[in-house]
């Protein structure tokens, strides 16, 4: 019989997520998946399972599980403290939690998102070919909620983890490369030396759906209402009050706001660590 994890504590958001289900779009579904993804690939090459597995996906104040079988887990992503039982152990690598014992993933220290993969990953019904959390289609399990159980895989045979786990660190400052967008033509040349020559910040109102910001609105050239397009990942849309919103995984799949510029999807795993207040800077790519 493989573990089951008990939700002790389930934190200000905690999701399932994986590689996401892509390729649905023309069906209204987003991709969804892990907002960082190289935290959670590296999370699980670290227990030796496939780069794409389920993992649990956490938001400013972790969780705490309670496995009713040993398991081994690696927390990463955001750095934050972690103990068994009370006492401290390894964040960023492998550590063993045997059966009743309560993991307890803290706070973020720097970021906003930590990952907790477990051997054998994340075990929850799969829907479309993915395990994800989308919040907004409402696809894929719940968020977890306290008393919530959930099943893990079975085990991979285990690997030697790498001498130094390239952890990259949060932003401090975050820098997003663009390309202009499908309808740049309807801002005017300030907005967009605007867009890539004022400062901005982070603002707390982002969340998985999108990335926003607090900064110079920028001018449009038209005025007229767009019919709902097409949205891709990483588009940078301009809603009425003109501050840009970037869309992350679990944006929606088609919009009304003209989009200024593209965020290339290697640049956002960054986006999804940067804390509200972080400087924001966009750049042409």
């Amino acid at each position: 019989m493989t573990a089951k994890l008990t939700t002790v504590r389930s934190g200000a958001l905690t999701t399932v997520q994986d590689a996401g289900r892509p390729g649905h779009a023309h069906l209204g579904v987003p991709r969804s998946g892990a907002l960082d993804a190289p935290a959670m690939r590296l999370a699980n090459r670290l227990l030796g399972n496939d780069p794409g597995a389920a993992v649990l996906e956490t938001t400013l104040t972790g969780c705490a599980l309670r496995p009713d079988r040993d398991v081994t887990v690696v927390v990463g992503g955001a750095p934050c403290p972690v103990t068994v039982d009370a006492g401290p152990v390894a964040w960023g690598a492998p550590v063993r939690v045997p059966a009743g014992s309560v993991l307890d993933v803290g706070a973020v220290t720097a970021g906003v998102r930590s990952y907790v993969a477990v051997a054998g990953g994340v075990a929850v019904e799969p829907v479309l070919g993915s395990r994800s959390t989308d919040l907004l289609s409402g696809l894929g399990p719940d968020p977890l909620r306290d008393g919530d159980v959930v099943a893990v895989g079975a085990p991979p045979r285990p690997v030697p983890p790498p001498v130094a786990a390239p952890w990259p660190g949060p932003p401090a400052e975050l820098v997003l490369p663009v390309r202009p967008g499908p309808r740049a033509d309807w801002f005017s040349p300030a907005a967009l030396r605007t867009l890539t020559s004022a400062a901005y910040r982070v603002s707390p109102h982002s969340n998985r759906i999108g990335l926003r910001t607090e900064g110079p609105p920028l001018e449009r050239a038209s005025t007229g209402e767009l019919p709902s397009e097409g949205m891709v990942l990483g588009a940078v849309q301009v809603p009425p009050d003109g501050r840009p919103v970037i869309f992350l995984h679990d944006h929606p799949t088609t919009g009304g706001y003209p989009v200024i510029a593209v965020v290339p999807e290697p640049a956002l795993a960054a986006a999804a660590q940067a804390a509200a207040g972080t400087p924001l800077r966009f750049t042409l790519a």
